[in-house]
């Protein structure tokens, strides 16, 4: 097993840095390293370029540049930062970046350069050479592709997905409404190609030596597929409820079914060979603690989940205690360096998908009429699924408490100060209104996602929950990001409107407004359409 994955990291060695890729043609020239002659010498099939889809998700697919810096600049100071997961205590930048919202374009850029760059390419070349001879194969493939760029389009909103490789059309971007559309016809294929085969070959599990994120079983990658299917209809909820519902329903009610217990979900497992990055950040460069945000809501709540996402402090003064970092306070000094990081290490699987976050789906879905489950019977399986994969067996008491969040206390400096913003207990109460209830059913399953921050960020845009603390400085370039409503998305690529302006300009008109931190997303519509 690990022979295989040393074999991809060595075929790094040849590959050019993304940070002169400043036009699309290059992004549809493969820079992987892997060519038909690898897959022939090492006699893996298709299985290699799947390896590569697969650690481009958590991205920690060393390219021959490194394997953690990437990660870093892709999610960690972006998504896992907005969230409300996590900050760095080091004051990078002289102390105002992203946190602050004067947002940096080479960090901003990483998800895009690297995906189009090293990772789509794959997925562009096993969809050709699996579609007719390995189905199996072209259904994974569609789902690591969904997977891959639904957090892409959640980053930027217009991406270059149909038209990727297809210099006839100019690489003509797609709307994210389009995009999202075309998620679920790949997810349709996917799960038909897969059933099909399923069907014809029951005992087959060829691909099981490659599968990184699963079991290797092709039924769980079906119920991966509708899993996901369901995620993605609910961030229609706004914009397109019927299409949402309609999506949503065609996930639950299918034959393989969805995740459920707790011993289900998808993360990038580390038995492969793969590193979890977040754990080098937290373990080696010493970059990543927990935020305000967190602080605030799991004291607050007294959740027991707080002892295993964080360690203690190590200053002298608050041993033994949990604390935070708030956004946006542009520190120049290094006296949080002894605050509480994260638990995860090297070791630490990377989790994608878990089971609790299905079951707060579920909740979702009933609190809108579109199931005729028990939304608080499902809310309550979140709850616990989420404990119990945290080692945690005791759930009543936290399950009928009224405690609240606390107010944030700064540690060196008074001014960060603030009142706590979330307001909801864990208890659920039947009398709440709509709008009380959704805030419950996504500030927990909020906290079950920890650490991952792509969907927990979209999550937050989506709703407006939990109800995190703005920042205290706001830098955005001429005031584009409100300070209350927060950042909503990421620039495209500087290097674009430099070297491609048309493209820059095709994007910017699909994407409906400018090209700024502060413009929302199709499916960003700041009202949650209760009814």
């Amino acid at each position: 097993m690990m022979k295989k994955y040393i074999y991809i990291c060595l075929l790094g060695v040849l590959l050019l840095s993304v940070a002169c890729t400043g036009k699309f043609r290059d992004f549809n020239t493969d820079l992987s390293g892997i060519t038909d002659e690898d897959l022939i010498i090492d006699d893996n099939g298709y299985g290699i370029r799947l390896g590569i889809i697969q650690q481009g998700i958590y991205f920690n697919y060393d390219y021959g540049k490194g394997k953690n810096w990437p990660f870093q600049l892709i999610q960690n100071l972006n998504a896992d930062m907005f969230c409300g997961y996590m900050h760095d205590s080091k004051p990078l930048n002289g102390g105002t970046h992203n946190s602050d919202y004067n947002l940096q374009d080479g960090w901003n850029s990483a998800m895009w350069t690297t995906i189009y760059s090293y990772i789509f390419p794959q997925i562009f070349q096993s969809e050709n050479a699996t579609r007719y001879e390995q189905p199996a194969l072209f259904g994974i493939t569609k789902i690591l592709k969904v997977e891959v760029m639904h957090r892409m389009t959640d980053y930027y909103g217009p991406i270059i997905y149909k038209h990727f490789a297809d210099a006839q059309s100019h690489y003509q971007p797609d709307t994210q409404k389009d995009v999202y559309y075309e998620f679920f016809n790949e997810l349709d294929s996917a799960v038909v190609a897969l059933t099909d085969y399923i069907e014809e070959k029951p005992e087959a599990n060829g691909f099981a030596r490659f599968d990184i994120l699963l079991d290797g079983k092709y039924s769980t990658w079906v119920k991966f597929a509708n899993s996901l299917r369901m995620r993605l209809s609910m961030r229609l909820s706004a914009v397109d409820p019927n299409k949402a519902r309609l999506e949503f329903l065609k996930g639950l009610k299918n034959e393989y079914g969805v995740f459920e217990a707790e011993t289900e979900g998808v993360a990038v497992l580390t038995e492969s060979g793969y590193t979890n990055p977040l754990g080098e950040l937290n373990r080696v460069w010493n970059e990543t603690y927990m935020s305000a945000a967190m602080e605030s809501i799991l004291k607050g709540f007294e959740d027991p989940r707080l002892k295993v996402y964080f360690e203690s402090c190590t200053d002298e003064k608050y041993k033994g205690e949990y604390h935070g970092i708030r956004q946006g306070t542009c520190f120049a000094h290094n006296h949080y360096a002894g605050l509480s990081k994260l638990s995860c290490n090297q070791n630490t699987d990377a989790p994608l998908m878990t089971p609790a976050e299905i079951w707060f789906l579920r909740a979702e879905a009933a609190l809108r009429g579109w199931t005729d489950e028990d939304e608080e019977t499902c809310y309550r399986n979140g709850i616990t699924t989420s404990f119990h994969q945290c080692g945690i067996y005791q759930v009543e008491d936290y399950l009928n408490s009224e405690r609240t969040a606390i107010d944030f206390v700064d540690t060196f400096e008074s001014a960060n100060n603030i009142e706590a913003r979330c307001k909801v207990s864990p208890k659920w109460n039947s009398q709440d209104d709509k709008e009380i209830k959704l805030e419950r059913i996504i500030t927990q399953k909020w906290i079950a996602m920890f650490p991952e921050g792509c969907e927990a960020w979209a999550e937050q845009r989506r709703t407006g929950y939990p109800r995190l603390f703005p920042v205290r400085f706001n830098h955005s370039k001429n005031g584009s990001i409100d300070t209350e409503i927060m950042i909503r998305r990421l620039c495209f690529p500087g290097t674009l409107q430099t070297e491609n302006l048309e493209q820059y300009l095709a994007l910017v008109k699909a994407l409906g407004d400018d090209d700024n931190g502060g413009t929302r997303l199709w499916w960003d519509t700041g009202n949650n359409n209760l009814k």
